[in-house]
């Protein structure tokens, strides 16, 4: 059943001129019959260049809004109109507006993972592989890092010349998983190189062997000569890993690092989506997409 709707969602896509784009915590059957997968900006930037005019995000709904800040001329369509992320909605445009009269000599790094509206007062936006790099380069000596605390607190320790404001927010999903957890898991896999996404607590990320972007993980453990690894973030990430390295384990942190959003999309959302029958096309007033923009281009610049 799974192997004839992708024949036909390959036929649809063909036919209709669209471009797949699957985010690494979709679900593999989705994976398979994408035209490009990975981190959230990675795919953003593929979709510029892709000859499709039309463009699916299978992720959530700043993804889609990412892919269509950078490029306009696409039909881009989210696969399921209800897959948000907590975390990008959890701080709106007027909420930081008050956050920034506050502290009005901090510069405001915006994590991606933030919406376009919001992403329309911030400075520059960086990626969980970019932060680190970017803030140092950066000519502000105050940042106001949103929304997520924990990735901030991972970057403000690794740029401690430069004084950072936090505001409490995150993933829910990589900040449900306390210490415990990995230590745990640390107990029933003492041989395995714990990978760590830096969205996770602080005292989580502390016991990494190492700390990066979903992508930065997966390379890491594809590259690295060691055969067992703990995967400190979304659980898909260690089933893609086990059939990219069938002679390697790979032992998820924990059983709950699902995300529920990104679950939400299904193969059939997909299907759908090409018939015209479900999923939602993305619009952005131009002034809001060219601001929106700005903080994206500063993070090209810097990075």
């Amino acid at each position: 059943m799974i192997k004839d709707i992708q024949s036909k969602i390959k036929k649809l896509k063909e036919e209709k001129d669209f471009c797949i784009l699957a985010h690494s915590y979709m679900a593999q059957e989705i994976k398979e019959i994408a035209d490009f997968k990975g981190d959230s900006y990675a795919l953003a930037v593929k979709s510029k260049d892709v000859p499709q005019k039309n463009v699916i995000m299978c992720g959530v709904r700043f993804m889609a809004e990412t892919v269509k800040i950078l490029a306009p001329e696409k039909n881009v369509y989210l696969a399921n109109s209800v897959a948000g992320c907590p975390m990008a909605e959890q701080m709106d445009r007027d909420v930081i507006s008050i956050v920034k009269e506050q502290y009005p000599d901090y510069a405001v790094v915006a994590y991606i993972n933030t919406t376009a509206s919001l992403k329309t007062i911030c400075d520059v936006c960086v990626t969980s592989s970019s932060a680190v790099k970017i803030c140092k380069k950066m000519d502000a000596d105050k940042i106001l890092f949103i929304p997520d605390c924990n990735l901030g607190a991972y970057v403000a320790k690794q740029v401690p010349e430069k004084e950072f404001k936090l505001l409490n927010g995150g993933c829910p999903t990589h900040a449900k998983i306390a210490e415990k957890k990995l230590l745990e898991a640390i107990e029933a896999h003492p041989d395995a190189k714990v990978l760590v996404h830096p969205e996770c607590q602080p005292d989580v990320v502390k016991h990494a062997d190492y700390v990066g972007s979903t992508s930065g993980i997966m390379n890491f453990a594809k590259e690295s000569s060691d055969k067992e690894f703990i995967i400190g973030t979304e659980i898909a990430i260690a089933e893609e890993l086990q059939y990219a390295c069938p002679d390697k384990k790979f032992y998820p942190m924990s059983k709950e690092l699902i995300c529920s959003n990104m679950k939400s999309t299904t193969l059939m959302d997909v299907y759908h989506c090409l018939n015209g029958e479900c999923g939602e096309e993305i619009h952005l007033d131009e002034e809001e997409r060219v601001k929106a923009k700005h903080c994206i281009d500063e993070m090209i610049r810097l990075g």
